[in-house]
Order: C-alpha cells, then sequence, then structure tokens
C-alpha cells in the first residue's frame, strides 16, 4: 500500500450476487413476528469508530438519527483533540445517500451535509478511500483476520476515528470503504506496524483491483458541517 493509507480494506461486507431488497446502513426494524419466526440474517454495516480514550469512556453522544447505531473498537485511542471529538460524536450518523457510492464522487456520496459540528470548531482531517473489487474464489478468512488485527492496531497507535465499509455492487463487483484519520501523519505511521504490512500482502493476492484516493474533510469556522476538498500535498490535520 502506498505511503498515508490506512488498513486494509478487507471487511468490505459480503460477495453479494443479488440486489439487497434493503439498505444495509440502516438499523433494521423488527415485529414480534419476525423475531419469532425469522426468516434468515439482515445484514447491517453501520460506521465502525474507534473507541474513545479512558477518559471519555463515559461520554454519550446524543441519539443516532434514522436509529443508526455504530460499532466500536476493542482497542481505544490513546488521545483525542476537541473538534476531533466533536466529528467522532457526529459520525454516528455517517451514512451514505445513495446505492453507486462505489463508483461516485467521494464528496457526492456520503451525508457530510448532515454531520453537524461545533461552529466555532476549525479543523482538516484526512481520508482515504478504497475503491476495490475482489478475485473470483479468493479466501477471504486470512484478510478479515489480518485487516481487523491491522485496524485494532492502527487504534491503538493512534488517529484513526472511524472505517466505514460498504457492500460490492451485484453488477460490477465494486465496493468502497474509508478512512478518516486526525492527520495524514497517523495515517502514514500506520503503514509500517506489522499487522498492516501482513494485510497489505494479503489484500494484493484477494484483489482484483485496488484504488486509493485520498480527500480532505475540512470545517470551516463559522459553518457547521465539513466538506470534501481535493487533497493535493502536505500536511493535514495534526
Amino acid at each position: 500500500m502506498t505511503a498515508a493509507s490506512s488498513s486494509s480494506p478487507a471487511a468490505l461486507g459480503p460477495a453479494l450476487t443479488k440486489p439487497l431488497d434493503r439498505d444495509p446502513h440502516i438499523l433494521p426494524s423488527f415485529t414480534n413476528d419476525s423475531i419469532s419466526n425469522p426468516e434468515g440474517c439482515l445484514l447491517y454495516l453501520p460506521p465502525l469508530l474507534s473507541s474513545l480514550p479512558e477518559k471519555y469512556s463515559t461520554l454519550r453522544s446524543s441519539s443516532p438519527a434514522r436509529g443508526q447505531l455504530p460499532l466500536t473498537t476493542n482497542s481505544r485511542l490513546p488521545d483525542i483533540d476537541h473538534a476531533s471529538l466533536s466529528l467522532h460524536k457526529a459520525l454516528h450518523n455517517f451514512r451514505p445517500i445513495h446505492a453507486n457510492y462505489a463508483d461516485s464522487s467521494y464528496a457526492q456520496s456520503f451525508n457530510w451535509s448532515e454531520l453537524t459540528l461545533p461552529a466555532e470548531d476549525e479543523r482538516e482531517w484526512y481520508c482515504v478511500v478504497f475503491r476495490s473489487k475482489r478475485k473470483t474464489g479468493s479466501n477471504n478468512e486470512p484478510l478479515y483476520d489480518a485487516d481487523r488485527k491491522a485496524h485494532e492496531e492502527a487504534v491503538q497507535n493512534g488517529g484513526l476515528i472511524a472505517y466505514w465499509y460498504g457492500v460490492p455492487d451485484p453488477v460490477s463487483g465494486l465496493n468502497l470503504a474509508t478512512c478518516i484519520w486526525q492527520s495524514r501523519k497517523h495515517a502514514i505511521a500506520a503503514n509500517s506496524r506489522p499487522h498492516h504490512v501482513e494485510a497489505m500482502r494479503l489484500t494484493a493476492e484477494s484483489y482484483e483491483r485496488y484504488d486509493l484516493e485520498r480527500h480532505v474533510l475540512r470545517k470551516v469556522k463559522g459553518e457547521m458541517s465539513p466538506v470534501v476538498v481535493a487533497f493535493t500535498s502536505g500536511d493535514v490535520g495534526w
């Protein structure tokens, strides 16, 4: 993997062969009958947020919109700044706004305008996007395990705020995953960690297409929501 990325996008959801009949990024609703007589498993893919430092362990976010509940990592971040803490809270409600995110603009595929942060906050974060297509018949289990370890490794070493992954398009097989970092330096540092190196070795064996994009998530003082802009060069965040 090239510099300034993240853990590999192994957990990109199951290899679906037909369109889903519901949005897997929205918490399923249940009835007494569906609980008593389930017809099968339901896929639910909320954002995966890094667990906050111990001193914030009792902090609770506001009620997530649309019933979304985030997943959190076993490992905790060693630290987080005030603005990133606000973003972490807002990302409980992070979701795609259409089903074609795998081959659409990153800036126009997610509900950035619905993420509300304090007006006085001003900061930039570093985003890495993975667009990929698995090789037919590839063995996913070793990659899932390596990706899980690389993710926890990244959280323990600091900087990774959130990881989101979609489901493969049933026609093209393309998928998208993204990581949001406190800074580009944090993302670059993650590249040399041993679990990350192993995950990337397995990624090269398991995907026929694997493209990286880099973006900046920018929150301007006086505005309520962040916007995605192109990354050009230099440091991002801190």
